[in-house]
């Protein structure tokens, strides 16, 4: 959605929550690192049992990096274990029994006094152990317990929202928006739609509302010359997780542009996009093959053409970037695009475009892979 702002590790992040979650897996995974033995198979077990059973999770790619890593340690140990010859088992000297050779020569003093540390030595850190699971389940309950009063609140909202959208205006008077034509020189005078005056009024970059029947995906749309403003902040200009769908800051719903841009946030609550990657299956599609997005002046239907994953690429990797696909300038850069995507498309709709007609691009992360996204592009029939 937008260029490189944040780092961790060798990973790098496009917005704000991504680079949040990866933090948070980078706190853990150190706490994790500190008080595992990674030479310990028995160590490497109980974390892997505990990551298994979900008792430690992780959010973000860098959680799934590690969860590989200790997979693949454990794997490794057990093998080591498994092939070592059953008579070097036997005949090999370890530290522990060393130490008991060592004690049993001892006074029975000095055996009690080796006994009595060791056993401190224990307490501190079976201590130890169940203070740092207090705070990392802490953590857990406490970001938990945020996120579900977000997903709340932002529930809450979006469905009064709809509530005033479909609330008859009454004697709302009529609002009108001066601007220029294409070439900029004669004003145009545009009416925004009675559904629309209530929120328009309530906050101005409102450009539109997206809705797909029978699913959650039923939000207003907006757009702000900041590209990363409504990644983290809701209708109503609070900061929120959840952020907004937004419209592609570069894309113009008055001059309108080949093909619009909205981006939304794959949330795992299901908000904002988090339901669109259902277009995954060809099943779904067939029961969702059109996407209403009204723009504040005009009404539009669309129909499903493309549905496809991709991923953001670096500036000088010479590949079909679906992002930068706003306008074009001939025809034939048009028919090169529609190529593109039907190649990359999971499914053939059957659906195809001609040069001249209005596209609408559903973009979402995707986290198959670093950078990833998942695509629906559809075209206007009505």
């Amino acid at each position: 959605m937008a260029g490189t702002r944040y780092r961790v590790g060798e990973h790098n992040f496009y917005n704000e929550t991504d680079y949040l979650n990866a933090k948070k897996d980078e706190a853990l995974i150190a706490e994790l690192r500190k008080k595992t033995d990674f030479r310990n198979r028995k160590q490497v077990h109980e974390l892997y049992s505990a990551m298994q059973s979900g008792k430690i999770s992780f959010v973000s790619v860098l959680g799934r990096e590690f969860d590989d890593e200790v997979y693949e340690t454990y794997q490794a140990l057990k093998q080591q274990s498994d092939e070592e010859p059953q008579g070097k088992k036997k005949g090999k000297r370890t530290k522990k029994s060393q130490e008991r050779e060592r004690i049993s020569h001892a006074s029975e003093a000095d055996l009690e006094r080796e006994a009595q540390k060791f056993l401190k030595r224990r307490e501190r850190q079976r201590r130890l152990f169940i203070v740092a699971c207090a705070v990392v389940a802490a953590v857990c309950i406490g970001y938990f317990g945020y996120y579900q009063f977000m997903a709340s609140r932002t529930q809450s909202s979006y469905e009064a929202l709809a509530e005033l959208r479909e609330k008859d205006p009454g004697t709302l008077p009529e609002i009108q928006v001066t601007v220029r034509d294409e070439a900029g020189e004669e004003e145009i005078i545009l009416t925004v739609l009675d559904e629309y005056k209530t929120l328009y009024n309530k906050n101005r970059s409102l450009i539109g509302w997206l809705k797909i029947d029978d699913t959650n995906i039923d939000y207003p749309v907006m757009q702000s010359p900041d590209p990363d403003y409504y990644l983290t902040h809701n209708f109503n200009q609070e900061h929120d997780n959840n952020g907004s769908i937004f419209l592609d800051p570069d894309c113009d719903i008055v001059h309108r542009n080949t093909n619009l841009i909205l981006y939304g946030h794959h949330m795992r609550s299901g908000k904002m996009f988090g339901s669109l990657d259902s277009y995954s299956s060809e099943a779904f599609y067939e029961e969702h093959k059109y996407i209403t997005f009204d723009t504040i002046y005009e009404k539009g239907t669309y129909e499903v053409m493309y549905v496809f994953r991709s991923r953001i690429y670096n500036e000088d990797e010479i590949v079909f970037k679906y992002y930068q696909f706003i306008d074009v300038d001939s025809e034939q850069e048009f028919y090169s695009n529609m190529n593109e995507m039907a190649e990359m498309s999971l499914y053939d709709t059957g659906v195809t475009a001609v040069y001249g007609d209005k596209l609408l691009t559903l973009s979402t992360c995707d986290y198959r892979e670093e950078n990833g996204r998942f695509v629906v592009v559809a075209k206007r029939i009505d």
